[in-house]
This record gives C-alpha cells, sequence and structure tokens, in this order.
C-alpha cells in the first residue's frame, strides 16, 4: 500500500517575535515495514533545519531561526510504502505469558523509567493490579475498555490530561486515552512508552473515523519475546500497517510533533492552525 502524507501547522503572532530552536518529530521511524519514498519539508522566518536523532532515536528535525517574524509555517509532504503487517503476528517467551511479566535483569536496566507510573489514581477494577493474567488477552481487554468506556472529543492543543481527570471526565482525547492506558500498563508491571504519528483510516466508515485531520497519539508496550508491541485506545485495536509511527517516548513532551519556544518583551497574542491528509495512492 502506498501513501501521500501531507501536514501543514502554522503558528502566526500579533506581531513579530523571536524563536528559539524548534524540534519537528514527523518523520517515519526506521522500520522495516515502511518504505519511504519521497520527503519534502521546509520551515520558514529563514530557518535552518538539520536532521538529527534524539535518545530514542527518533529523527527530528531542528530548526534555529536568525529572523523575528509574525509567523511560523512547518510543511511536510511525503510519500511511503508500508507493508502489510498482523499486529499478533508474534511469539511469547515464557517470562511474558502473564502479567506482570518477568523482564530479564538487563531487559529491567533499559525498561526501568518505563514501568514506574506517573501518579497515584486509583484505576477501574478492570485495569487495576490483581492476579497474574494471561498477557495478550490481558491487553486486548485494556485496550477495548477504555475504547468502549471513554467518550472521544478531539482536541488539537494542549497538554494531556492526567489520568485521574480523564477517569472523572469520562472522555478526552487521544492523547489523554494513551497517557492513561500507559499509567495502566506500569501498575500493572508491563513496560509501556507513547507513540505518535499518523494513521490511514480510508476503509473506515467516516462515523468510525477518529484520527482524520490530525496526528495521533497511542502506546507501545515492551513484551518479552514479542518487543514493543502498537495499543491504540482511541480506537481500541492493536496497531498495524495502517499506523506510521513518527516519535515515540517516556512523557507526551518526547513525542510532540513541534515543540519550542518564541519571545517578546511583552505579551502577544498567537494562533495555531493544523491539517494533516492520509491519502491512498492509486
Amino acid at each position: 500500500m502506498k501513501l501521500r502524507i501531507k501536514k501543514e501547522t502554522s503558528y502566526t503572532y500579533a506581531r513579530p517575535v523571536s524563536f528559539g530552536p524548534h524540534h519537528v518529530r514527523v518523520f517515519p521511524r526506521a522500520d522495516l515495514s515502511v518504505n519511504v519514498g519521497k520527503i519534502d519539508f521546509s520551515t520558514g522566518a529563514g530557518g535552518d533545519v538539520q536532521f538529527r536523532q534524539d535518545l530514542f532515536d527518533n529523527h527530528i528535525a531542528y530548526c534555529f531561526y536568525p529572523n523575528p517574524s509574525a509567523s511560523l509555517p512547518f510543511r511536510l509532504e511525503m510519500e511511503i510504502e508500508v507493508r502489510e503487517k498482523n499486529p499478533f503476528h508474534f511469539l511469547l517467551d515464557p517470562g511474558g505469558l502473564q502479567i506482570p511479566p518477568a523482564y530479564k535483569p538487563q531487559a529491567l536496566e533499559i525498561l526501568q523509567p518505563y514501568l514506574s507510573p506517573a501518579g497515584d489514581c486509583k484505576l477501574p477494577e478492570p485495569l487495576a493490579p490483581t492476579v497474574p493474567r494471561p498477557t495478550v488477552e490481558t491487553l486486548v481487554n485494556f485496550n477495548h475498555w477504555l475504547h468502549e468506556n471513554l467518550d472521544y472529543i478531539p482536541r488539537e492543543e494542549g497538554e494531556p490530561q492526567t489520568p485521574a481527570e480523564t477517569l472523572a471526565k469520562g472522555s478526552g482525547s487521544c492523547r489523554d486515552f494513551a497517557v492513561l492506558l500507559a499509567e495502566a500498563l506500569r501498575r500493572n508491571g508491563v513496560a509501556a512508552r507513547l507513540a505518535s504519528g499518523f494513521v490511514w483510516e480510508g476503509d473506515k466508515p467516516k462515523k468510525e473515523k477518529r484520527s482524520t485531520g490530525a496526528m495521533h497519539l497511542w502506546v507501545e508496550a515492551c513484551l518479552p519475546g514479542a518487543g514493543w508491541i502498537g495499543l491504540d485506545p482511541t480506537n481500541g485495536v492493536l496497531t498495524d500497517h495502517h499506523f506510521i509511527t513518527t516519535a515515540v517516548g517516556r512523557f507526551h513532551a518526547d513525542v510532540a510533533p513541534v515543540s519550542g519556544a518564541y519571545y517578546s518583551d511583552d505579551p502577544v497574542e498567537s494562533e495555531m492552525s493544523s491539517k494533516v491528509s492520509v491519502e491512498k495512492i492509486p
């Protein structure tokens, strides 16, 4: 399957401002099932773009701006080819057959940051730690419970809600769902990280599309024998070739599509607009 992905994000200000370095995380991570054929990325304000890899091996555009400006655009167009992927095509080691998994000592040294819960909110019974349970069945049930019991409300800007806020409201955006699932997994002894990227939903009925027009956020769980497995609680599925991962990390700030700051002597009103299209190429 070939896809054409376009993303445009623009920040506008009431008057020219100065910019600190901006980090852009919109490029596919190394993946044997993804072949990148074309990438065209640009920004404004005379920006100097340097492509690097961060601590999580995400491909990032580090953008530096020598000139003040009243606008800051980011534009991406790329064409990629993805191979069909069965999300259940893995075998678990004996230590991964039940939750909590029995990670080997060498793995624990690396995974410890992904095993530390962020807070102490009270999880509902279906997500709370209990006696050992079958791994795959439990992860599917967690994913399904969030999808069925929380109302999806799109929200383009702002930090994720805390898990406690999402549970109290009974609703949230994709990043709220993902942060809650990651917290539940960690509380159950499963190493979890956040993942962001693009999703192709062209083969779904319109009423079921939750990721069209924006980037998406989901979760990856590390399972002995299987490695990192993607879980999307917003749609209640394990991730397959419809999901193009652009960044992974411990916190939302590690995977945000754009991060940076602007400077001015006085407060300046600003606006952000963004649009994303993911289309299948015949």
